[in-house]
């Protein structure tokens, strides 16, 4: 335990070193990067000592908010940066913000989501929700899907659920609790972006986002009154998923159908799930599961990207400058990102373990897809 008290204190004080994600707004940065545009609907409560509107606080009352956000257009794929304190924001290098509007209520953001919803081909009118994970500032969970959505060439509608994390490495339990404080929440939201007209709806979700995601699948299953939410989901992805093993199976055993694709991103080299393993007393958590064994019950594809995980290894798909371009292919032509189950399409060895489908990924497979 000593040890793992020194490992937290020395990702904090790495943490402390680094630049944290806040808003900064710029309008003029539109002009120089690729702008994203962001529907967030947050939990979170405002930050009294820094004055922000969204801090790490809980909220019983949903806020939404319309954020652009601009790609800067000198970065690696996969990356984000941002501004230094106390130096000049550089839209060429930094990621920013071109606008915030804070929405009046549920109404108003229907109505903006129903509106970028009509500029899409009926049937086409597809929405990718995206639910952060531990240790995220407001901020950082909407640049992220930001980035996935550029990086992806994602023709999606982009929607963030901002829960109440603490933003912080030694708040592990506060964000577990904020878990369980937040699934009304991302439920509303669902609900939210069908009733705006959502002809497709895929949820991707990181770390403990992915239990936050599980548990709320798992209460929607059993209201009869969120059956019309449920027929638009058309995919869920666990990227990392900071989840049990045991408690994965028993949730997914009261939801019961999974909606397909369930795609579970995993690495045996995720430090970070290794070190959540040990807090707990566990082996493993879902998402460095050492095979499609352990689900092999379930109707899921597990997505092995070990030989792509460097550093902390816990959001390959995102960081991975070689991952993200099989698999912007692979969104490209229709598959897991989308939500059409063509989950195999450039990927790697296929192994089929009773219901479950496991695919581990190789950087050869990648430059193999990408030659193609």
């Amino acid at each position: 335990m000593r040890r793992l008290i020194v490992i937290f204190l020395s990702a904090g004080l790495m943490s402390a070193c680094a630049p944290r994600g806040t808003v900064i707004v710029d309008p003029a940065a539109a002009s120089v990067g690729s702008v994203q545009t962001v529907y967030i609907a947050t939990t979170r409560g405002p930050d009294p000592e820094s004055g922000e509107p969204f801090g790490a606080g809980r909220s019983k009352e949903t806020r939404y908010v319309r954020l652009g956000v601009a790609v800067p257009p000198v970065r690696g794929l996969g990356q984000i940066e941002w501004p230094r304190p106390h130096a000049r924001p550089d839209p060429v290098h930094d990621f920013l913000a071109t606008e915030r509007d804070i929405l009046s209520g549920p109404e108003a953001f229907r109505a903006t989501l129903s509106q970028q919803f009509r500029h899409k081909p009926a049937g086409k009118r597809d929405a990718v929700v995206f639910v952060h994970g531990f240790n995220m500032t407001f901020a950082e969970g909407a640049y992220r899907l930001a980035q996935l959505g550029h990086d992806l060439k994602l023709d999606s509608v982009l929607v963030h659920y901002s829960w109440p994390s603490r933003g912080h490495p030694l708040g592990y339990a506060y964000d577990r609790d904020s878990v369980l404080f937040a699934r009304d929440g991302l439920q509303d939201l669902l609900e939210q972006v069908s009733a705006a007209g959502a002809d497709h709806i895929t949820i991707a979700a990181h770390s403990l986002g992915s239990l936050l995601t599980v548990e709320t699948l798992r209460q929607m299953a059993s209201s009869r009154s969120s059956s019309a939410v449920w027929r638009k989901i058309s995919g869920v992805i666990l990227f990392s998923p900071d989840i049990d093993v045991d408690v994965f199976h028993e949730q997914a055993a009261a939801i019961g159908e999974l909606p397909q694709p369930f795609v579970i991103f995993t690495s045996k080299r995720d430090k970070a799930l290794a070190l959540s393993a040990r807090l707990t007393g566990e082996r493993e958590r879902l998402g460095n599961i050492d095979g499609a064994d352990e689900v092999a019950d379930l109707a899921v594809t597990v997505m092995d990207t070990t030989a792509f995980s460097t550093g902390a290894g816990h959001f390959d798909a995102a960081d991975s400058a070689s991952l993200l371009a099989v698999l912007g292919q692979i969104a490209t032509a229709g598959g897991v990102l989308e939500g059409d189950g063509r989950v195999g399409l450039l990927a790697g060895t296929v192994v089929t373990v009773r219901n479950a489908t496991q695919i581990i990924m190789t950087p050869v497979a990648a430059m193999s897809g990408m030659s193609n």
